[in-house]
């Protein structure tokens, strides 16, 4: 709100500061998300508001998902930061749900998550807008889990140390691993979730059988990322990995359109 408001709304001030009742509306088909925090931003300024289509609920073009009520000044100074959020969180569950009935319809026991590639200041709203949609967070912050990626192989030079490390610290933790021989021998080690980072799905569906035939793959969370988008996700689903991540559904999100209407 400081962000928008800067040092008061001037275009505001000029104007009559009568009752009045907006609806905020949405143009497009959408899976709604963000709307108990747009209540949130006009209870705050002395607005009532009435939500007509809960997060998770989806609308269509022209329905009604708030109608808010009070003074004019304070629903015009929250017009904006409210549409703003509602835009990006319905976005981002749009498209996340859209990832999550392909994956489901192909394999049911695979999970669609979100990575820490968000926009900042705005991660939690893109997290909860990805569960909204029917995924998973997976790490919200850095302090959340122990995840051991190429960068730090690189700066310990030992894979092997750091998961010896790590298993001091936690028993859930994961490894990034870039070759079937690095997933066999992180499961070997007893990893718990190793992320099979762009490896295309026969690789991965390569990787899975070798570990069965190993004994080793009930006892490891098997994640798939890397290059994964709505044309190639079904793939993906049939190799019959765990988890799914991917970050283009928080960082490349197209807004849904919503308006406010006196």
């Amino acid at each position: 709100m400081q962000e928008d408001i800067g040092s008061g709304d001037v275009t505001s001030g000029i104007i009559t500061n009568r009752k009045i009742v907006a609806k905020i509306i949405t143009r497009q088909v959408c899976v709604v998300a963000g709307v108990k925090f747009a209540r949130e931003i006009f209870a705050m300024n002395g607005c009532r508001v009435k939500i007509l289509k809960k997060d998770g609920m989806r609308a269509k073009p022209s329905q009604i998902v708030l109608e808010i009520s009070g003074p004019a000044r304070s629903i015009l100074k929250c017009e904006r930061t409210a549409l703003n959020l509602l835009s990006r969180m319905s976005g981002i569950a749009t498209s996340t749900n859209e990832l999550v009935k392909i994956v489901k319809s192909t394999n049911p026991k695979t999970d669609i998550y979100s990575t820490r590639k968000t926009a900042p200041g705005l991660r939690f709203f893109d997290k909860e807008a990805v569960m909204i949609g029917g995924g998973k967070k997976h790490r919200v912050t850095l302090s959340d889990m122990i995840m051991i990626k190429d960068n730090h192989i690189a700066v310990e030079g030992s894979m092997i140390e750091l998961i010896r490390l790590a298993k001091k610290k936690s028993d859930t933790f994961e490894v990034e691993v870039d070759t079937q021989e690095d997933a066999i021998m992180a499961a070997s080690l007893g990893v718990p979730i190793i992320m099979l980072d762009n490896f295309a799905p026969q690789k991965i569906s390569s990787t899975v059988l070798a570990l069965k035939k190993l004994g080793l793959r009930d006892g490891v969370r098997l994640e798939a990322s890397g290059g994964i988008n709505a044309k190639n996700i079904q793939k993906y689903a049939r190799t019959k990995v765990d988890m799914i991540s991917i970050g283009s559904i928080t960082n490349s999100v197209k807004a849904v359109d919503f308006s406010l209407e006196m």
